[in-house]
């Protein structure tokens, strides 16, 4: 039986042919082009220059540095030996992730009526991610898909919040994460169900493109998100959304700013 560290002992192998460029990645460009260019490049850069609009010193943005990081390294890991272990850490690290930002920005106004403050959300939202994180060991092959199924009830909080906010700003950001989720998702569904397509043309690169594109979606999720918290956490401030370098650049960076009004005497 071979060991859960071994090369290709996990579950999942992605549409990509491996050993191909090396003899020591299995999945070249899923693991050195797009994890390393996404997430560990395009991640940072979005905390830093949120850090300069003092975004970061204000909420608990901090938090998610290293979750986001971590599953940067643990996707580049999973890809190069494609291990059951490589397998758990890559999808584990992502769920992790995800119950760090709900805890801290799952807005209070739709906590369920039994929770009454941000603490006892934060232990329900531990608990829970702890029998995920056991339930994940039944069936390694769903996760993934599970994972996956969490963005359609992070779609459907942003409609909610833009039903009430007039900001043309937002509402566009909106649409362009939006774009960059479908067109990232899009990828992911092509290199699973379609690889005898993709393999028959060799052009087995969609999860590599995946990669890229749900790390651009989260450049425009991370400030909207931030937007809305501003709005519920610190009513003292007016949020506004700026780009970086430029607004008249074609690829920018998104950021946050916080306007403290003027008291009215």
């Amino acid at each position: 039986m071979p060991s859960i560290f071994s090369y290709q002992s996990a579950e999942v192998d992605w549409c990509e042919s491996n050993f191909v460029r090396s003899a020591v990645i299995a999945e070249y460009y899923n693991t050195d082009g797009t994890s390393l260019f996404s997430f560990l490049l395009l991640t940072p850069l979005n905390f830093l220059v949120l850090e300069g609009a003092g975004a970061c010193g204000k909420m608990e943005l901090c938090h998610l540095k290293v979750p986001l990081l971590l599953a940067g390294v643990f996707s580049m890991y999973f890809h190069m030996t494609l291990s059951y272990v490589g397998q758990l850490l890559d999808e584990l690290s992502i769920l992790w992730t995800l119950a760090v930002a709900y805890s801290f920005w799952y807005p209070q106004a739709y906590f369920p009526k039994c929770i009454k403050t941000r603490k006892h959300f934060c232990w329900l939202t531990g608990i829970t991610t702890v029998i995920s994180t056991l339930m994940s060991f039944v069936k390694p092959t769903l996760n993934a898909y599970a994972l996956n199924c969490i963005a359609f009830h992070l779609l459907y909080m942003t409609r909610r919040e833009l039903k009430k906010c007039n900001d043309k700003r937002v509402h566009r950001m909106a649409a362009v994460m939006v774009m960059w989720w479908a067109l990232a998702i899009t990828s992911w569904i092509s290199d699973r169900w379609l690889c005898w397509l993709w393999q028959a043309i060799n052009f087995p690169y969609f999860h590599s493109f995946w990669h890229v594109l749900i790390a651009m979606s989260l450049l425009y999720c991370c400030p909207l998100v931030i937007y809305f918290d501003v709005s519920y956490e610190m009513p003292s401030f007016k949020p506004k959304l700026e780009y970086w370098p430029s607004d008249s650049w074609p690829v920018v960076v998104p950021y946050v700013t916080l306007e403290e009004p003027h008291k009215q005497c």
